[in-house]
């Protein structure tokens, strides 16, 4: 018997582990298989293979039992997910059901997620700008947080790195603000956008209006073409999972490459319990899992440990990693993990006409989705009573649409008779919110989930800097749109909880201090040097970019 069990025990060891298969942990993945190490990725969901597994991707509308929209009943069993700008019936089956997985709000939060093989990869917005020093600084300059214990010159060379094998279309732009990138060819711009940016930029020197950089092939290189992946073809149907591997997924790009080298094992239906941690040793040794359908506990070992849950996830699995040693949490000797939890504010937006240009209309589809305005607030100086900034997104669009009212003939009419209107336009704040020990998430001491972990407690909340943020977005962007000549202009400051915007970060921060942060420069555990986090959690503040680049970059590095 004790020869059977150091055999078992010798069949579930690794060099390295890395929880969760999606943005993050496919890049951790990729990097360790490249590097020789024989490496489990352990996924919580089930099994989606790419293109196989996508069963709408060439679905055309009238195929869908409900014309992509889902029933009432549907909708009402999940007031959380259904909020999401993606939950249709399209790709409703890549998304995590309210009532299948509870958490508990102690303010409301809406937690969104993506539990197969890819994650929320598979739906991500694909929006992708670097940090700059700005924004590593941030926290040294305002006193908020702590400081960064790196900055961009760490980061540009797996910044590079990233960006060609995943393939980031964009402009060179040429701004110290939002650096510039291996880029493949942007996606231009629409009249009425290159119209808003030449009002804008000549009126505010300052302020810019670019185009999208986003995660898809404009162009494909060798580097993709190795991958099988293929140029987008502006579908924008990419929620389904992209036959062409289109846009970046760990799907259709770093797990595939990973299983090429023959070192990677990917299990999925297995649910993370905790991290097993040997306090002779000094180090983590391994990963409790319980099996999705089974129930069946089983317990794997590695040398290192990669944490790539998705940033609430991993902070769900260090605090219920307990021991003598770390009674609060594994790496937990600073008291700050589940703490300093932030995200992006996403609950303004502004919207107008425009009654120029009316010999023009769009045709077609941008992946990149449009203009992009990067931060302009408080770069050089403090100049408002909030701190930091936020940036913004504009798109404008013009296409024939019917008239839906009336009855008979004049309804069929209108119908069959579609007319071209004015030109509408829009734009979104994403506003960087402060990291606070009051934004934090727990567990619960009673219950539990249908795994034995223990359900999360969420309390985050917006702020007075967010509401002041959010009030000068709204005047800015009214301005903006005055002096571009738009009109009919509406404000949208229709309340949404925090999480809806899934760019949640922190909990696990980074920084240079064991006292104050869980994590040093390499992304690697102050107390527990053989554990890295490089998703969402390890996060110190949040800047105004879109995440995902950032948690790339931090895996590779």
């Amino acid at each position: 018997m004790a020869n059977l069990n150091i055999d078992s025990e010798k069949d579930r060891t690794y060099d390295a582990i890395v929880i969760g298969s999606g943005i993050s942990g496919g890049w951790s993945a990729k990097e360790l298989c490249e590097r020789g190490l024989k490496t489990l990725v352990l996924e919580r969901g089930r099994k989606v293979k790419h293109i196989k597994d996508y069963p709408t991707t060439n679905m055309y509308p009238w195929e869908f039992e409900h014309r992509n929209e889902l029933p009432y009943e549907v909708k009402q069993e999940n007031p959380v997910v259904s909020k999401c700008y993606a939950f249709h019936e399209d790709a409703a089956h890549f998304f995590v059901k309210d009532k299948e997985h509870p958490y508990i709000q102690d303010k409301p939060f809406d937690w969104i997620r993506g539990y197969q093989v890819g994650g929320k990869s598979l739906l991500w917005a694909r929006q992708t700008q670097r940090w700059s020093d700005l924004d590593f600084e941030g926290p040294a300059r305002d006193g908020f947080a702590v400081d960064w214990p790196i900055r961009y010159a760490d980061l540009k060379p797996w910044y590079d790195h990233v960006e060609r094998f995943a393939g980031i279309a964009g402009d060179k732009d040429g701004l110290p603000e939002l650096p510039d990138g291996e880029f493949l060819p942007g996606y231009p711009l629409n009249v009425v956008e290159k119209y808003f940016k030449q009002s804008i930029e000549g009126k505010y020197p300052g302020r810019k209006v670019i185009s999208a950089r986003c995660a898809h092939i404009s162009q494909p290189q060798p580097i993709h073409i190795q991958q099988g992946r293929t140029q987008c073809q502006n579908r924008t149907l990419c929620q389904r999972g992209c036959p062409f591997g289109g846009y970046f997924s760990s799907n259709s790009s770093t797990l595939p490459w990973a299983a090429k080298t023959g070192k990677m094992t990917l299990r999925p239906d297995s649910v993370v319990h905790s991290i097993l941690y040997d306090e002779g040793k000094g180090r983590a040794i391994g990963v409790k899992v319980i099996d999705r359908n089974t129930k069946e506990e089983i317990e794997f070992y590695a040398r290192i440990i990669f944490v790539n849950a998705a940033a609430i996830n991993t902070n769900l699995i260090l605090l219920n990693s307990i021991s003598n040693r770390f009674p609060s949490g594994l790496g937990n000797d600073s008291e700050t993990l589940g703490k300093y939890v932030a995200f992006h504010n996403y609950s303004a937006r502004v919207y107008a006409e425009y009654e120029g240009l009316l010999d023009y209309k769009t045709a077609g589809r941008n992946p990149a989705g449009g203009g992009y305005i990067p931060r302009f607030r408080n770069l050089h100086h403090q100049e408002t009573d909030y701190l930091r900034g936020y940036a913004a997104g504009f798109g404008a669009s013009r296409s024939a649409q019917s008239m839906q009212s009336g009855l008979g003939q004049e309804l069929k009419e209108s119908l069959l008779n579609p007319q071209l209107g004015n030109w509408t336009v829009g734009s979104h704040m994403m506003g960087e919110t402060i990291p606070k020990a009051t934004s934090y998430v727990a567990l619960d001491t009673d219950k539990k989930d249908d795994w034995g972990v223990p359900l999360l407690k969420i309390s985050i909340d917006y702020d007075e800097n967010d509401n002041k943020m959010k009030r000068d977005y709204l005047d800015t962007m009214e301005e903006m749109f005055k002096v571009a000549g738009f009109s009919n202009i509406r404000r949208d400051e229709a309340w949404q909880a925090p999480g809806l915007d899934i760019h949640e970060m922190g909990g696990v921060r980074m920084g240079h201090d064991a006292k104050t942060s869980v994590l040093n420069k390499w992304n690697q555990m102050h107390a527990v040097p053989n554990v890295f986090v490089t998703d969402g959690a390890c996060m110190t503040s949040t800047s105004t970019q879109n995440p995902s680049l950032t948690y790339m970059a931090f895996s590779a590095r």
